[in-house]
């Protein structure tokens, strides 16, 4: 995966309802730590990472790059959205495209937190890079990604065994594709 190219980063910090969509920070790091050790987070992604490992590697300033947003709730962080250029996908109906990627922590589940942030953040690249199609990949087995995508508009490209499990891939953006409300 690859930065999404030639956009101004950082945007101004995104605003929803109940959310803001802005840089890591600092202070940011502990939450990361805790997104990538977690079980429950990482059930789907191959497992979580052991958290003494992150605590060495893991820098002041974690995931500062261009299509990296730090979904803060109140002042504390919940969760990272992520958008790249899918160069290196194993699916060639996604390679080049945008590609959408989310993490949240478990304790932010279940409250429509991960639509709204995605829906922001999907708003945000339409604005900068208008008409850019936008690939999301999933594990059919994860059953509340699979309600996200169909929500935000994603239509299914394809299935395909990948990592031991079957993968969805979907696609926003195609001209004539229904997008969902988010």
């Amino acid at each position: 995966m690859d930065h999404l190219g030639l956009v101004a980063w950082p945007p101004d910090p995104i605003r929803t309802e109940r959310l803001v969509l802005r840089e890591s920070e600092a202070r940011d790091r502990a939450a990361f730590i805790e997104l990538l050790a977690s079980p429950e987070v990482n059930t789907y992604l191959g497992g979580p990472r052991p958290r003494d490992e992150l605590e060495r590697e893991t820098p002041e300033v974690p995931e500062r790059w261009p299509g990296s947003f730090v979904v803060d709730l109140d002042g504390a962080m919940i969760g990272q959205i992520l958008l790249r250029r899918a160069t290196g996908h194993r699916r060639p109906a996604a390679v080049g495209k945008a590609d959408l990627g989310y993490l949240f922590l478990p304790r932010a589940w279940g409250f429509g937190y991960a639509a709204e942030a995605c829906a922001a953040a999907l708003g945000w690249l339409a604005g900068v890079l208008p008409g850019e199609p936008v690939v999301l990949t999933t594990q059919t087995a994860n059953t509340g990604s699979m309600r996200l995508a169909a929500k935000l508009g994603f239509v299914e490209v394809e299935r395909f065994e990948a990592w031991g499990a079957e993968q969805w891939l979907g696609i926003r953006g195609l001209p004539g594709a229904r997008h969902g409300a988010a």
